[in-house]
């Protein structure tokens, strides 16, 4: 069930959180040692997980191993990834691996660690409705509870478009199942759709299979003009820096909507690395192996149906995004969709949704990542990677996970914490001031 508050737990906790991803577990490794805050954080699941389903072989995180729960925030802090690998007696050999990036099934096992050291964190129990009467009140699947603050941390559902929905099982499925369903597949057809860092871990993984498991065809379909590689350069990984994401918070919808669109691939391309690989696997398959057919590549692809055959397969159609009047046929025996996620629902809040203000589809936060409702100021509602529109593709992502919990647990502890040294960019106009040269 995994773990409790040691001794006798107080009736009523400063702080609340529902769910226990790497947001949530992020506040709770950074809110571990202040006894002034109590607090508690649940999640229904009955142990630790985090896209267990899609942790193929070789797999590794796109950011910084220093972008854990806690180090941008609080280096010292007894949670921190370089803590992990000590107190496990690995130190030395993760450097001497000289891994260009952690992997991921590492990071999992990290997080995992974490949640399970902290006597805060409680498994097991799910959270069914939030109420407000002068505070919080939390009632869960066992007991109900209250809280000044309740911090939502739930996370993201995955996400498959229209056309699919009503046809998923065993055969058509998320690329968050991939290891359970993406078996057996000898002489089988295969279509990957999505041309993002898991569908490219899909597809690698499926190409890379010895013969006798591997797939007769395995086709890549993207709505991207090719497969495109993330932007991991210096002055684009501003865009993840605490100083961004407060110029991005305060800048009108439109521009937002715009900067999202525009610097996707800062966050959804796909690495080099799993490039590299792909490539030359391709190369072996047909000039060396002399396996032509084996694969197929379909970017700038749009799938607009999805239907089942006579012969109990599944027949695509794809419309190319150059050439709209051309319907394309595809025949499958297995569709994977590593079409992303969305936030996920938190119906819990039902209760007092009506309170709360919203911005489009989202809540809307205030500077803190407080929503901005009707109750008193003293208590509030916060949100943990649930506000892309308004925080900018940094908010999904595992960058600012540590620095987002730092303001959070400041706001629960009513102090302010130094912030680091700004971007060397002016992202703000400076319509007053002058800029001088010396000429001399």
């Amino acid at each position: 069930m995994g773990n409790e508050s040691r001794g006798h737990p107080p009736v009523h906790y400063r702080c609340v959180g529902v769910g226990v991803g790497p947001a949530n577990l992020s506040l709770a490794s950074l809110l571990h040692d202040h006894a002034d805050v109590p607090n508690l954080f649940l999640d229904r699941k009955e142990e630790f997980a985090w896209h267990d389903g899609q942790q193929m072989p070789g797999s590794t995180l796109q950011v910084s191993l220093f972008k854990d729960l806690v180090s941008l925030a609080d280096p010292t802090n007894r949670f921190s990834f370089l803590s992990y690998l000590h107190e496990q007696g690995r130190v030395h050999h993760f450097l001497n691996a000289q891994f260009s990036a952690v992997p991921r099934q590492e990071f999992r096992n990290y997080l995992a660690w974490a949640a399970e050291r902290n006597p805060h964190v409680v498994f097991g129990e799910e959270v069914h409705e939030v109420t407000f009467d002068r505070v919080f009140r939390v009632r869960t699947s066992r007991r109900t509870i209250t809280a000044d603050n309740v911090v939502v941390g739930v996370g993201s559902s995955p996400y498959v478009p229209p056309q699919a929905r009503e046809l998923l099982g065993p055969s058509q499925f998320h690329v968050s199942e991939f290891i359970t369903k993406a078996v057996r597949l000898a002489g089988k057809r295969v279509t990957v759709v999505g041309g993002g860092q898991s569908g490219a871990e899909a597809f690698l993984d499926l190409i890379t299979r010895p013969a006798a498991d591997r797939p007769r065809r395995i086709s890549w379909l993207s709505r991207r003009r090719t497969y495109l590689p993330i932007d991991d350069s210096p002055f684009t990984n501003d865009f993840y820096t605490p100083s961004f994401s407060d110029h991005f918070y305060r800048l009108p919808a439109d521009a937002r909507h715009a900067v999202n669109r525009d610097t996707l691939l800062s966050s959804d391309g796909i690495s080099e690395d799993t490039l590299r690989a792909i490539y030359q696997q391709l190369y072996v398959h047909r000039f060396v192996e002399g396996l032509p057919d084996l694969v197929g590549l379909y970017p700038n692809r749009e799938v607009t149906t999805v239907t089942r055959g006579v012969r109990g397969n599944w027949e695509i159609t794809a419309r190319h995004n150059d050439e709209p009047h051309a319907a394309e046929q595809h025949e499958a025996d297995l569709i994977v969709w590593a079409t992303g996620f969305r936030p996920a629902p938190a119906p819990f809040l039902a209760p007092i949704a009506g309170r709360l203000e919203r911005e489009g589809d989202e809540f809307r936060v205030d500077e803190d990542f407080a929503v901005r409702w009707d109750g008193p100021p003293q208590h509030a509602v916060f949100l943990q990677n649930a506000v892309r529109a308004q925080r900018g593709l940094a908010d999904v992502n595992l960058s600012l996970n540590a620095w987002r919990s730092r303001r959070i647990a400041d706001r629960l502890r009513g102090v302010r914490s130094d912030d680091q040294l700004a971007s060397f960019i002016d992202w703000s106009s400076k319509p007053d001031s002058k800029q001088t040269w010396n000429d001399r």
